[in-house]
């Protein structure tokens, strides 16, 4: 199949394209910058290929959580792109596809990115037998020393909100993590990988139920939570 993956949920903007049994995929770190960056990284990904849009079975697109401007870009562009070909749209989590940064071993992983405003975007995944992953429990956004996790030994811990929080996320988990690495962005790569698994089980949507998930409609402090 060939699919085309949009993630801009963050910092990075992502690109990635599945064309047979190879994904081929462009990362740039572009905060701002991701609207005038996505489309001609697309374009550099299918001319690669040596196929056109016309050739694609589906768009995917990380619908978030993640900045509020970076999702409703991805989302729209996905939506933009499907129903100018007549295709459909797969949407994953951009904190799944954060999760499969995380080493390939039995550890459970927190994917965790910094929603700023004092919060955090987090959830708790394992990995399947099949490079996939199992939730653990739901996306949620909260702050970093309210978290509440499953009770389990091994952690791996992915996302911004590592960088951030570090200190507090530590004391959450219970004992120090296996591996933890705050420098992660979801990646279309990992988007790609996952959408292709629901495409096949037949989750794919139209693209008009295409949607983001923000998990808060706030987008910044007022002037007098920003005083206290």
């Amino acid at each position: 199949m060939n699919l085309l993956a949009l993630e801009t949920a963050t910092e990075a903007c992502s690109v990635a394209l599945v064309h047979g049994e190879t994904v081929i995929a462009r990362t740039e770190l572009a905060p701002r910058r991701q609207a005038e960056r996505v489309l001609p990284m697309a374009d550099e990904l299918l001319a690669e290929a040596g196929i056109g849009k016309h050739a694609l079975d589906a768009i995917a697109v990380g619908r978030g959580p993640g900045a509020f401007t970076g999702v409703r870009l991805a989302v729209s562009l996905a939506q933009g792109m499907a129903m100018a070909l007549d295709r459909p749209v797969v949407t994953v989590s951009s904190l799944a596809a954060l999760a499969l940064e995380a080493p390939e071993d039995d550890a459970a992983i927190l994917a965790v990115i910094d929603a700023r405003m004092g919060e955090i975007y987090a959830a708790s995944y394992r990995r399947d037998d099949e490079g996939g992953l199992i939730a653990l429990d739901d996306e949620r956004v909260s702050t970093a020393d309210s978290l509440i996790l499953p009770n389990l030994d091994a952690w791996n811990v992915v996302g911004t909100g590592w960088a951030t929080y570090h200190d507090a996320l530590r004391s959450r988990l219970g004992s120090a993590p296996r591996s933890a690495d705050g420098a992660c962005f979801p990646q279309a790569k990992h988007v790609a990988t996952l959408a292709v698994r629901e495409f096949k089980a037949g989750r794919a949507v139209a693209p008009e139920h295409a949607l983001p998930v923000y998990l808060r409609d706030k987008v910044a402090l007022t002037l007098e939570e920003q005083g206290r």
